[in-house]
């Protein structure tokens, strides 16, 4: 399948997949570029230096106009945009202006509803007063900054941009532009990295009181530079244990701050859950946009191409064929026509079940068992539940009713769900926290196995 072709056939008739995957009321928008890399970024990024944004920077200008000329050229399916996305790479390069003339292409193109969660990642010591102010008059109502840590030591070491000094010159700048819904961004498990150094990074962060934080444990990705350094798991990384009772150890400095813990590396006041990230946790559809972004529309997932000039290529072949195939496409195909592009699948049936399992066990609920029951067979649902016995026997999973958790353990309340019983037909499927959602990866992992064998 051609995905320039696909993307037009959406234009001219709606796709029957439409009442299957629903129609995406959410958008990311990927800025690529990026004063350095980071040591652990395997994002599709530009570096452009110190000096460079997008005031000054004919690479920006031009990545601008090709981005507002995808969106342009991307069939609207017919719902308002209730989340906007900006990702990077680092936004706050861009100018005011900039930022403005792609919300506004999105805005022309698909609406963005009264109400909107407008969303950007902005880095310490990239953007002024006076910039963020005009992010939020074109709209920008919620910011999250890439802190990562709090000792200078550490920035130095995975690559950071900023120092300490300017995480709190970049907060004062947020509060004085009244944005109230901002999260902080911290990452533990960077090498040389110390319970202790972690137990006040977290505690600074606590003391900013952001609306929002998300706490990631460090991936060594093999093409990134801490990928050549170290091996997974060696010294100077943080020992597995270490990595372990950090997690433990966030869980438990910021729950008892009163951030509820929702998502496995998200935490959030009352209110302040990500409504973008949510997409995503609950597989529902969503546009993608710029380099190497992804997109989920209509039972489709379509990953641009990772490169600038790869990436430019694919939108000229989009716009090239658009007169085209407003002519055929009533009747014919244009399999002839093969712009670059990474990834362009149609999900399966399976792909479905094991995305919605993967994405939906982050989420602090879980999976509503109803929902699991209407969207797959029994039979598959009672595979699920066979699978997941050992992990609930050590409470690393829970099911969750009306009248709260069915523990492992407690008679009579478990014997419904001994060996060969079936799963209630209300109530939540979730992974318990901490241990469940330390260990999630095992847990999938098996699922994964088990539930592949028949497929």
């Amino acid at each position: 399948m051609n995905p320039t072709t696909d993307y037009l056939t959406f234009e001219f008739k709606k796709s029957v997949q439409a009442a299957n995957f629903g129609i995406p009321s959410s958008a990311y928008l990927h800025v690529p570029f990026c004063r350095r890399r980071c040591y652990y970024c395997d994002f599709p990024v530009f570096v452009v230096g110190d000096r460079k944004n997008g005031e000054n920077s004919g690479t920006i200008v031009q990545y601008v106009a090709v981005l507002c000329q995808e969106i342009a050229e991307t069939p609207n399916l017919g719902a308002s945009l209730q989340t906007v996305f900006f990702g990077g790479g680092t936004p706050s390069l861009l100018s005011v202006s900039q930022l403005g003339s792609i919300l506004e292409a999105v805005d022309r193109k698909f609406g963005i509803a009264a109400g909107a969660e407008i969303s950007i990642e902005i880095d310490p010591g990239t953007f002024s007063l006076e910039q963020l102010r005009g992010y939020a008059a074109a709209g920008v109502n919620r910011v999250s900054l890439g802190v990562q840590a709090f000792q200078d030591e550490l920035l130095q070491a995975c690559g950071r941009s900023h120092s300490v000094a300017e995480i709190f010159e970049a907060v004062e700048i947020v509060r004085s532009a009244g944005i109230v819904n901002f999260s902080l961004d911290l990452i533990s498990g960077l090498p040389h990295q110390t319970l202790e150094q972690w137990e006040f990074s977290l505690k600074s962060a606590v003391e900013i009181a952001p609306a929002h934080l998300s706490v990631y444990d460090l991936i060594v990705e093999p093409l990134t530079a801490f990928g050549r350094y170290f091996e997974p798991g060696a010294q100077p990384l943080p020992a597995p244990e270490t990595a372990a009772g950090m997690y433990r150890l966030a869980r438990e400095i910021l729950t008892a701050e009163g951030y509820e813990h929702y998502e496995i590396s998200n935490y959030a006041r009352d209110r302040y859950q990500c409504r973008h990230n949510r997409v995503y946790w609950e597989n529902r559809p969503y546009y993608g946009f710029g380099m190497g972004a992804a997109s989920y529309v209509e039972g489709r997932r379509l990953t641009r191409p990772r490169k600038t000039q790869e990436y430019y290529q694919w939108v000229r072949s989009i716009s090239a064929v658009t007169s085209e195939a407003t002519s055929k496409l009533a009747g014919e195909t244009q399999s002839d026509i093969q712009p670059a592009i990474e990834q362009n699948f149609q999900v399966s049936e399976n792909d479905v079940l094991l995305e919605t399992l993967m994405l939906g066990l982050r989420l602090a609920e879980g999976l509503s068992l109803s929902a699991l029951s209407a969207k797959f067979s029994q039979q598959t649902v009672d595979k699920i539940w066979r699978c997941l016995q050992p992990y609930w026997r050590q409470r690393w999973v829970e099911i969750i009713t009306e009248d709260g958790a069915i523990p492992y353990g407690i008679a009579p309340l478990h014997a419904a769900l001994g060996e060969g019983a079936k799963l209630p037909l209300s109530g939540n499927l979730r992974l318990s926290d901490p241990e469940g959602f330390l260990f999630s990866n095992t847990i999938l992992a098996d699922l994964f196995s088990k539930l592949g064998e028949d497929n």
